[in-house]
Formats: C-alpha cells, structure tokens, sequence
C-alpha cells in the first residue's frame, strides 16, 4: 500500500532576537529562495509570506521528512544564502525553535489568507503577541520569558 497523508503545516519564525532586518525590497527573494528549499525536499508549498522580522510558510511535508529536519534545512540553507548574496545587511541568524501548527486541509484558504495579508495583520498587532495567540488557540502551553 502506498503511504497517503495530508498534513497542513504553519510554520512560523523569527529572525534572532526578532531584528527587523528583512528589508521589504528583497524579501520577495529569499521567499523564493525558500520555496525552491521546499521544493527540493519534495514538499508542498501552499503560501509563504515575510514582514521584516519572521516568516510564515503554509506547506505539506513529504512523509519521509521529519519536521525538524525540514525547518532546519530552510533555516541553514536560507541563512548561508543572505549572507552569500548580502541582501539584509544586518541579518545575523534565525530565532533558535519555531512554530509550527497543523490545520485540517478545510482550513487551508482561511490560513492561505491570513498569511497573504501580514503586511496589514501587522499594523495592528505585534510578532509575539501574533505568536502567543497562536498557542493559545492551539492550546499550546508555554514560558512567557522562553518567548523573548
């Protein structure tokens, strides 16, 4: 029997410390620089999208791929990659850890929406209280001092 699976993930970064240093002019870059990361570890890429200080990617993993591997590989591979080309100036690293919610593929276009619109979402609402509400609403206990 072939193996079938349909997992959605969220996935969701910061830079380290949470530095705004993902310059609107060539994030349109590293996004797809990541997408090609996602496609080359046979994975599904449904959205991803950038503000100046994290990331969200909308994706399915191949069932072979464990998702820490897969979040360690786009992190590695996207941070040799900006200092190579030198695109963010003051980039220095990713946060250490991450994010990462599952969805039911009916929830997709909603999630597809919400991280098409974090330009605006942003406007109103802060990375780390985006974050805390989602693992509040994922029922995802946690240190408030671990966030920082």
């Amino acid at each position: 029997m072939s193996t079938h699976t349909q997992l959605l993930y969220h996935i969701v970064f910061s830079t380290k410390n949470r530095q705004r240093v993902l310059d609107v002019e060539n994030r349109t870059r590293l996004l797809k620089y990541i997408w090609g990361i996602v496609k080359n570890q046979k994975s599904h890429l449904y959205r991803i999208n950038a503000v100046d200080d994290h990331i969200h990617i909308l994706t399915h993993i191949h069932p072979t791929i464990a998702l820490a591997d897969f979040v360690k590989t786009i992190k590695a591979s996207a941070t040799n990659w900006i200092k190579s080309e030198k695109i963010f100036s003051h980039f220095t690293y990713w946060q250490e850890g991450y994010g990462a919610f599952t969805y039911s593929i009916n929830e997709k276009d909603n999630i597809i929406e919400y991280i098409k619109n974090q330009e605006e979402h942003h406007k109103q609402i802060s990375f780390i209280d985006e974050y805390k509400n989602m693992l509040d609403e994922a029922g995802i206990e946690y240190n408030e001092k671990r966030l920082d």
